[in-house]
């Protein structure tokens, strides 16, 4: 029998050299950096399970920052040694020894902390308490994580992956991101072609190998039923890139309504607002199956479980294209200007950014809605089909506009519970 230790020994043998240790792309990097918004001039930077670490020389390079690339496995951070000394960026980056769930940093010693295919190694909600430390404020976590893109996985799928790492949804990863404290700044999902960069020189590899070295026959087969899964079920899962950031302390939970939240979600639109037409609303929009959407109806809960405020995302149409509308936003009277009503937007507007929705309509107060990131919408071509001010009907872009779709166009065209 192969002992363990000739298996990694194989395993690395395979990995040494290749130019990925996972799926991903220098686009990809990019369009995460993108995501992660404003940073410091040379920001400091914490690259978590590095390997060799295109992903460090590349923020290195362009980003101009200042890199600790960490990795257990110190031939890997010998590769990166000579790749950063080949290209003049020795100097910004510094590769550590050290352990992703034991790490030497003190509270706050980063403006950014990235990890490409590595949080499976200690576990996603793990990475997201653990790691929050590490940012100064104002700083963005970046991680890829590999999640269910279907609801109804195949068997062959499922098996496969519960033997290594337990998948999630994108919305349930989302969700445990608002959990532990973030906000969802931007998400990614890795195209194919991510995929192809790491399996095509891993696959060649594999070709070339002797299998009767120490191990290796094991390590090729673990590796060519993974590349074989990938080909065969490779619409059923793939990566995504969240950009995180932590929100303030003492923010409220939140959690999407179920079933059981109902009355008392009535009761929260009943008691911020002058008449019961907000309920009332809600209450039509949930038995419109073309207008509501599962997992977009949000409460923030008070220390005693109660719901004490809610926000609703509903599908609504500009130019005949998708959209969501954001309406009701209500909060008990008792909870008011406690931050209760901040917490559950983020957290339907995480959950829709995470969903992949694109755009959101709000019509409410010019004063409050920007520091969500809306914008007048009439700079966007957008308007409603009825006369308000302009600075009152607003948008917002949750993932961006870097792909090949354009933002639609035209008048808003809303559910008809609104009447409008």
């Amino acid at each position: 029998m192969t002992d363990n230790a000739s298996i990694t020994d194989a395993f690395f043998a395979l990995h040494h050299g290749l130019p990925r240790q996972g799926p991903g792309s220098d686009d990809t990097t990019r369009r995460l950096l993108s995501l992660a918004g404003a940073r410091p001039e040379h920001p400091q930077v914490l690259d978590l399970g590095c390997g060799p670490s295109r992903a460090a020389l590349l923020l290195a390079a362009e980003a101009g920052a200042e890199v600790a690339a960490v990795d257990l496995h110190e031939p890997f951070l010998d590769e990166l040694r000579a790749s950063a000394k080949a290209r003049g960026l020795a100097g910004s980056i510094t590769p550590v020894k050290a352990d992703m769930a034991q790490l030497p940093y003190a509270d706050g010693s980063f403006d950014l902390v990235w990890a490409e295919s590595s949080a499976y190694a200690v576990g996603f909600d793990k990475a997201l308490r653990s790691w929050r430390r590490l940012l100064a404020p104002g700083g963005t976590l970046v991680v890829t994580e590999c999640e269910w893109t279907t609801a109804e996985p195949s068997a062959a799928a499922r098996a496969f992956w519960e033997r290594h790492y337990t998948l999630r949804t994108g919305e349930e990863n989302a969700r445990a991101a608002t959990a532990a404290g973030y906000s969802v700044l931007g998400v990614h999902r890795q195209p194919e072609s991510d995929w192809e960069e790491y399996y095509g020189p891993l696959a060649a590899r594999a070709d070339a190998a002797d299998p009767a070295s120490p191990g290796m026959a094991e390590a090729l087969a673990a590796t060519r039923e993974e590349i074989a899964m990938r080909r065969e079920h490779g619409a059923e899962y793939g990566y995504t890139g969240y950009v995180l950031r932590p929100v303030g302390p003492g923010s409220w939970p939140t959690r999407p309504e179920t079933a059981a939240d109902a009355a008392a979600v009535h009761a929260v639109n009943r008691a911020a607002f002058e008449t019961e037409a907000e309920a009332d609303l809600v209450d039509a929009l949930r038995a419109d199956p073309e207008a509501w959407l599962p997992g977009l109806s949000y409460v923030a809960e008070a220390p005693d479980g109660s719901v004490a405020a809610y926000a609703l995302l509903t599908r609504c149409r500009v130019g005949g294209a998708p959209a969501l509308a954001l309406a009701p936003v209500s909060v008990l009277p008792e909870h008011q200007r406690t931050g209760a009503g901040s917490a559950v937007v983020r957290a339907v507007l995480d959950a829709a950014r995470a969903r992949g929705e694109r755009l959101v309509l709000v019509l409410g107060h010019p004063a409050y809605y920007p520091r969500f990131g809306f914008e007048p919408a009439s700079g966007y071509g957008i308007r409603p089909g009825f006369e308000v001010p302009d600075e009152a009907m607003m948008a917002l872009v949750l993932n961006g506009t870097g792909d090949s779709e354009p933002l639609p166009r035209g008048t808003i065209k809303y559910p008809a519970a609104f009447g409008v």
